[in-house]
């Protein structure tokens, strides 16, 4: 079976496919195209070279999802193909949801941020520390430095059956743990600060924590793929079967599903690539229109600016956000870590882009970074068109060839006036991109990071003038299939 499928992952990416892109997209049609046509090529790769099972991605651009896509299967069986609406445990990306119902009921006066964690839930009452500590607040817990234990204290994170606790058990057990150190000391994810902020939506509000979200965030967002559970009834069929870590034989076991109860407002939602598109959109319209909706515009931009930073300067968060200064742009956004499911959803609001990346089995955390360097690398180019060659002129040397034995092979797509060589398997795509500039008939020349020229290429057609190999320092490589 895995031979097959990765036969068809072979024949369907030689015809270099390129994903839904919005029609209603701006026309910035041909470097963007490009740069999203090689992201596909490289994600795609990722998802076959690291045995990922299933693997789904949206971006937006321009504060519109212009583009999605799905690699691999989703159920037991690797019969049923991946999509951009295929369901995913998103859990930690949940927290960016009770983030949002929390600041909502802020904005209402319903809670005040600096208030102890107990003024709302008497009973959240942890052992005393012996050492001076500020109050456990809202804030602290939304940024993750209030010294809470990171977990309930039960192994859920264990399998085989992840036994997450009842909301009576998380009550009960609550008292008997203390405090890792005083607040607002150190960083410290919590799981177990999130739950207790979901319990607060749920006293303040008068609803269950479900019915709040449901009613005052998913559906005025029109989120209808997103729940703040797990819907069983689609499992195997629309919600994607997690997968374990690759073993040493490079194989990955079924884990069972889970319900995360108490802990749903940290890690129990599930949504799709698409949806999760949807969120970021609409924090791009309410940060561009300055209308409220849903939240103050204010709000969001408190939330995504820095509340606290570690004093190793590691680690800045936001409220529910984790914030990342790369490259002189500021991202914001989370990951997600199920057993199984690993996501991630990165936003960078000056330029309005944002990636979504669900998989089972492997994280594509580090995936997220590599696709805006490889958008970000194209845009940079200042082309002047009456140089660039007739797009059907670089097409007919698009696709897969041979690299063996020193890689598995190696992409070529239109780039600008020439083309962009990407041998695979590659962990920093950007980075290892080569370029190509076009010198007429079938030669090209290799361009040096300075722009200058460099070593000679030239492809090689057949009898009926396709193009099937090229040759580099007197070495042919073979196009595949």
């Amino acid at each position: 079976m895995r031979k097959a499928l990765l036969a068809v992952a072979l024949l369907t990416l030689t015809a270099l496919p390129q994903g839904v892109l919005a029609q209603d997209a701006p026309l910035d049609e041909r470097g963007r195209r490009e740069a999203l046509r090689l992201v596909d090529v490289w994600l795609e790769s990722q998802q076959v070279f690291q045995r990922t099972p299933s693997l789904s991605a949206a971006i937006v651009q321009g504060g519109q999802l212009t583009w999605s896509k799905g690699y691999g299967t989703l159920d037991s069986k690797h019969h049923i193909p991946t999509t951009a609406q295929t369901l995913y445990s998103i859990c930690s990306i949940s927290k960016l949801f009770t983030s949002v119902a929390v600041m909502q009921l802020w904005e209402r006066g319903s809670i005040r941020l600096d208030d102890p964690l107990t003024t709302y839930l008497p009973w959240a009452q942890l052992k005393s520390l012996e050492e001076d500590s500020l109050p456990i607040t809202p804030r602290a817990v939304l940024s993750h430095s209030a010294g809470l234990p990171r977990e309930s204290d039960f192994p859920y994170w264990t399998g085989p059956d992840f036994s997450f606790p009842t909301q009576a058990q998380l009550q009960a057990k609550i008292a008997e743990q203390a405090p890792l150190w005083p607040a607002s000391r150190w960083f410290q994810y919590s799981n177990l600060g999130f739950a207790l902020l979901g319990n607060i939506v749920s006293a303040e509000s008068g609803e269950t924590y479900g019915d709040y979200v449901q009613a005052n965030i998913l559906e005025p967002l029109g989120l209808k793929d997103t729940h703040p559970f797990m819907p069983m009834a689609l499992y195997n069929q629309r919600l994607a079967v997690g997968w374990s870590a690759i073993t040493r034989d490079g194989a990955r076991e079924i884990l069972k599903p889970f319900d995360t109860r108490a802990m749903s407002p940290a890690a129990g939602y599930t949504s799709t690539a698409e949806d999760l598109g949807r969120f970021a959109v609409w924090q791009f319209r309410l940060l561009r229109t300055n209308r409220p909706e849903i939240l103050k515009p204010s709000t969001l931009r408190e939330m995504q600016r820095v509340q606290f930073t570690d004093p190793g300067w590691q680690v800045q968060r936001g409220l529910g956000f984790n914030v990342v200064r790369k490259a002189g742009q500021t991202y914001v956004g989370h990951d997600g870590d199920c057993p199984g499911y690993h996501s991630v959803v990165l936003l960078r609001p000056a330029t309005e882009t944002a990636v979504v990346l669900l998989s089972t089995g492997e994280h594509p955390k580090s995936y997220a970074h590599s696709v805006f360097d490889l958008i970000d690398k194209r845009q940079a180019l200042k082309p002047e068109p009456a140089m660039q060659p007739a797009a059907a002129t670089l097409e007919s040397y698009a696709g897969r060839y041979s690299a063996q034995p020193w890689h598995s092979e190696v992409v070529i797509v239109p780039w600008d006036a020439g083309l962009a060589v990407l041998w695979l398997p590659s962990a920093s795509p950007a980075d290892d991109l080569e370029l190509w500039t076009h010198k007429g008939g079938d030669v090209f020349r290799r361009l040096r990071a300075d722009g200058s020229e460099a070593d000679e290429v030239r492809f090689e057609r057949d009898k009926t003038g396709h193009v099937n190999r090229f040759t580099e320092y007197s070495n042919p490589h073979d196009r595949l299939l």
